[in-house]
């Protein structure tokens, strides 16, 4: 089971409202909509989908993190370092 599972259903609605978000912006777009707004609403999405990704890493250390802790040192490790490879990942875009 992932981290998420139990989650899930309330990722999904995020994930389909951030869809909804970005065809609002294509549409922003096709109506030649002042840059300005099509910005503010670009910084809403990117918000968005950072709180689904901070959720996902919270639900990831605290579901397979602390499992493999339990396990051996070399499978903790390993999910440890999967982790912090994930928050790079979400800093650096």
């Amino acid at each position: 089971m992932r981290g998420y599972t139990m989650n899930r259903e309330n990722y999904l609605l995020r994930l389909r409202k951030i869809e909804g978000q970005v065809r609002g912006l294509q549409k922003m777009i096709e109506s030649d909509e002042y840059c300005i707004d099509v910005l503010t609403q670009l910084s809403s999405v990117t918000a968005a989908l950072q709180g689904v990704a901070i959720g996902l890493v919270d639900e990831h250390l605290r579901h397979c993190v602390m499992q493999a802790s339990n396990g051996d040192s070399g499978e903790r490790d390993a999910k440890l370092t999967e982790a912090v490879r994930a928050v790079e990942r979400l800093v650096r875009s």
